[in-house]
C-alpha cells in the first residue's frame, strides 16, 4: 500500500465508473445487471474493488465511488418517501442542458432512514484511509426532480447556473445539510461531467468562465470547510481561487470530459499555478467532476496520473523551498511579505 502525505493530499470528486459485470458502463444513468440479493452483493464488491484501486494508485483520501447508486441524486432520493420512482417523467435538467426521466414528488418528504450509512460503513471498515462519502446539494437535488406536491418548492438548479439564488438560499441550504456534522465539510461545483451535452454546452460559455466570481466569495463567508472546483483544460480564470482565501480548495487537475490521461508534468503544472492563490496547505490536488460515465481503465490510468502528478510537485515544492528557504506560495494567497530583519537594538529588545 502506498504511504499517505501530508502535503497536495489527492482526492476525487466522488463517483467512478462501475465495472460492466455491475451495471451497464459508459453510462450517467446505468441499467442494473442483476436485482435482489445479487445486486447488493455486487454492488458490495465493486465498492471494496475500487477501494484497493485507489489505495494502490497512491490516492490519500479515497471514496466509495458511489457503485451503489444509480445515479448520484436518484440514489439520495431513493431513501426518501414521497418520490415516486414508479412514474418518471422526461424533464429538462441544468437549466434545460439536457433532458432526462426524473422521479415525480407526490407527496410529502420524509427521509426513510440513514442514507447510503451502509456504503459508509463498509468502506470505513474496509480502509484505513481518509474516507469521503459524496451527498448532492440540496440546488442540485431540486433540478434532478419533478414536483406535483409542493408546486412552490422545487424549481432551482444548480451553483453554476443560476448564480443569484446560490447568495439568496444556496449557501443556507447547505449550511441546514451541514447541521450536527462532526466531519470535514466540502461543496463541489463544476462544469458537468464529461457526457456531450456538457460538452457542447461549454462551448457557448465564450472565452473566459466566470461564474465562480458570482459565488466564491459569498461560499469564502461560509461554513463549508473546502470546495472543490473544475480547473484544468477549462476556461476557469486561475486567479478566482484567490477568492477563496481560508478554506481549503479541491483543485481540478484531472479532465473528465476526455479519455486523454494526463501527464504527472500537466498535473503538477495546474498545482503549481493554483499555489499562486491557494496554500500549500490548503491545496489538494482532486479531479474536475466525478468520472461515472468514463471508461474502467482510463479512469484508472486518470488515478495514477493524479497522484504520479501530485508525487511531482511535492517533490518541486520541497526542493524550492529548500533552496530558496521560503515557500512558493504568493502573497496573494494570503501570505504576507517577508518582514525585513529587525535592527540590532530592536532585536536585543525582544529577547
Amino acid at each position: 500500500m502506498s504511504q499517505i502525505h501530508d502535503m497536495f493530499q489527492t482526492t476525487i470528486a466522488g463517483s467512478l465508473p462501475k465495472p460492466a459485470w455491475l451495471a451497464e458502463p459508459n453510462k450517467l444513468w446505468p441499467a442494473w445487471r442483476a436485482s435482489g440479493v445479487e445486486l447488493e452483493r455486487a454492488k458490495r464488491d465493486a465498492t471494496l474493488l475500487w477501494l484497493k484501486e485507489q489505495e494502490d494508485a497512491g490516492i490519500d483520501i479515497v471514496t466509495e465511488g458511489e457503485q451503489s447508486r444509480q445515479h448520484f441524486v436518484h440514489g439520495f432520493l431513493e431513501s426518501v418517501d414521497g418520490i415516486d420512482f414508479s412514474r418518471k417523467v422526461k424533464m429538462g435538467i441544468r437549466n434545460n442542458r439536457y433532458d432526462a426521466m426524473v422521479p415525480v414528488v407526490t407527496g410529502p418528504l420524509r427521509l426513510k432512514g440513514r442514507v447510503h450509512e451502509v456504503e459508509a460503513r463498509l468502506a470505513r471498515e474496509h480502509t484505513g484511509r481518509k474516507l469521503k462519502i459524496t451527498l448532492p446539494g440540496p440546488m442540485t437535488i431540486v433540478d434532478t426532480i419533478a414536483d406535483e406536491y409542493y408546486r412552490d418548492q422545487f424549481d432551482e438548479p444548480a451553483f453554476n447556473v443560476y448564480l443569484d439564488d446560490v447568495k439568496r438560499w444556496g449557501i443556507d441550504a447547505l449550511h441546514r445539510g451541514i447541521e450536527g456534522l462532526k466531519c470535514t465539510t466540502c461543496v463541489h461545483i463544476c462544469y458537468g461531467y464529461g457526457i456531450q451535452a456538457n460538452i457542447d454546452w461549454k462551448k457557448t460559455l465564450g472565452g473566459e468562465w466566470r461564474q465562480y466570481a458570482e459565488i466564491l466569495p459569498a461560499l469564502a463567508k461560509s461554513r463549508i470547510k473546502q470546495v472543490s472546483l473544475e480547473c484544468i483544460h477549462s476556461k476557469v480564470p486561475i486567479e478566482l481561487l484567490k477568492l477563496l482565501k481560508g478554506k481549503d480548495v479541491l483543485v481540478g487537475v484531472i479532465d473528465v470530459a476526455s479519455d486523454r490521461v494526463e501527464t504527472p508534468e500537466e498535473v503538477s503544472a495546474v498545482i503549481e499555478k493554483a499555489l499562486q492563490f491557494v496554500p500549500a496547505n490548503h491545496l489538494f490536488p482532486c479531479t474536475n467532476c466525478g468520472m461515472a460515465p468514463m471508461d474502467r481503465e482510463v479512469a484508472l490510468k486518470k488515478l495514477r496520473a493524479l497522484a504520479a502528478g501530485a508525487a511531482l510537485a511535492r517533490k518541486r515544492f520541497t526542493s524550492n523551498k529548500r533552496r530558496t528557504g521560503k515557500s512558493r506560495t504568493s502573497s496573494r494567497a494570503g501570505r504576507s511579505r517577508p518582514r525585513a530583519a529587525p535592527s540590532p537594538r530592536r532585536a536585543a529588545r525582544r529577547k
